[in-house]
């Protein structure tokens, strides 16, 4: 068994921990995080918008009259997401080839919007389709970020710059050192949309739509549960990995889902991020509430009793790392099969169930250390069948973890008493 384990460490996990670690597939998972903040406060104000009480109270009346008055704090975060986005990821890249990571984000900016057709009335007023900046523009704005910043690290090493003095302020200095690839980036871009009105943003939607739609299936959630509990299982980051490839996917799910509940629509993706956080990785990844919850009734052993303590409060904000590196999970054989197990049928549950409509679909994201059954609630607008979901998938995980904790809770049993002896 160890001898396998081994194999898979060195061949797969290894290898695949490293790639998560790319330069440019990091810089995307960071620029992706830091508008997290933006995303949260930008989606409770839908809630705002449009309150889960009866239509007849009156706050909602209120709400209902004031809609787009409420809506607009929204529009100016969640809904140009990509925006912010964009400057988060060309300033990552730039930090980490060591160029001055401002310039690298408002040329990532200037890039990103130069890409968008614009309107232009007939009285000569031009504007920006503010959907461009949305879930529409995620795809766009990463791959336009990555290619103005390497212009600046083009230009950078082949003294493609103005240099300055010595004398001269650092923040001048740089500023002088942006004008040849800032030139180079509004020519080309001048060039697609303006000159050949070549619409990048169709373009890079067509390319990645497969991807988009595949995200949404049964296979498409259970592939990125899979592997997140593979390499949890070896000590790596599953979550950092898979997110780095997957979360801009996750992430037009739900900017979609908003947008058409800003509308008075009804949203249509099942697997935006909050899929998994609410109703698959509840207590953390593994779905480890139900290792505990079954420590909590077996539990016999003093070390499981134990660490069952020490568990308990971080798992039900959703931080597991203290049962992963402490009970063990990692590497340990009688953990593998209900670690990979309950989340995968917990993920095909909830997919069901989302699928029938028996539960409304997720528009808001709240706070990812809320305990599940409230996050739950709060993700899909207030939906009370959202938290009778979450608390059977609770069960079903304590169910397939509770015969592995019993046969390790008797191992550690043995353990004490075989040590109890020698002492004697």
């Amino acid at each position: 068994m160890n001898n396998a384990f081994d194999w898979l460490d060195t061949h797969f996990a290894q290898p695949l921990s490293k790639i998560s670690e790319q330069r440019h597939l990091k810089a995307i998972r960071d620029g992706v995080v830091s508008a997290i903040p933006l995303i949260i406060v930008g989606s409770f104000f839908l809630i705002i918008a449009m309150p889960p009480i009866p239509a007849n109270w009156g706050y909602h009346v209120w709400a209902t009259a004031h809609v787009q008055q409420i809506l607009i704090p929204y529009r100016m975060t969640f809904w140009i997401m990509s925006l912010y986005i964009c400057f988060g990821i060309g300033y990552n890249l730039s930090k980490s080839y060591k160029l001055d990571p401002l310039a690298g984000g408002e040329l990532s900016v200037a890039a990103f919007l130069l890409s968008i057709m614009p309107i232009i009335k007939k009285s000569g007023d031009i504007y920006l389709p503010m959907a461009s900046l949305g879930s529409v523009g995620i795809f766009p704005c990463m791959l336009l970020a990555i290619f103005s910043v390497e212009v600046l690290r083009f230009c950078k090493t082949h003294n493609l710059v103005f240099k300055m003095p010595e004398q001269v302020p650092s923040s001048v200095a740089h500023s002088f050192e942006a004008i040849i690839p800032c030139s180079f980036i509004v020519l080309v871009m001048t060039l697609i949309n303006v000159v050949f009105k070549i619409n990048l943003e169709q373009v890079i939607q067509t390319i990645f739509s497969p991807l988009v739609k595949a995200g949404d299936t049964l296979g498409g959630v259970l592939l990125p549960v899979f592997l997140v509990v593979f390499f949890w299982f070896f000590g790596i980051h599953g979550d950092s990995i898979v997110g780095s490839v997957a979360r801009p996917i996750w992430l037009s799910y739900f900017s979609e889902n908003a947008e058409k509940m800003s509308h008075g629509l009804q949203p249509t993706h099942i697997a935006p991020e909050t899929f998994f956080q609410w109703f698959v990785w509840i207590g953390g990844s593994g779905a480890t509430i139900g290792l505990i919850i079954a420590a909590v009734i077996i539990g016999r052993a003093k070390y499981t009793k134990s660490i069952t303590r020490a568990c308990l409060v971080p798992c039900i904000f959703n931080i597991n790392e203290p049962i992963i590196f402490g009970f063990p999970v990692m590497l340990n054989p009688v953990f593998l099969i209900p670690f990979i197990l309950a989340p995968i049928v917990m993920t095909i549950v909830t997919w069901f169930t989302f699928k029938l409509g028996w539960v409304h679909m997720m528009f808001v994201q709240p706070p990812w250390t809320l305990p599940a059954p409230i996050g739950a609630f709060l993700a899909t607008g207030g939906d009370w069948r959202a938290i009778i979901l979450c608390l059977v998938n609770i069960v079903i995980a304590t169910v397939i973890y509770f015969p592995f904790v019993r046969m390790y809770d008797k191992q550690e049993l043995a353990k004490e008493k075989g040590d109890q002896e020698n002492e004697k």
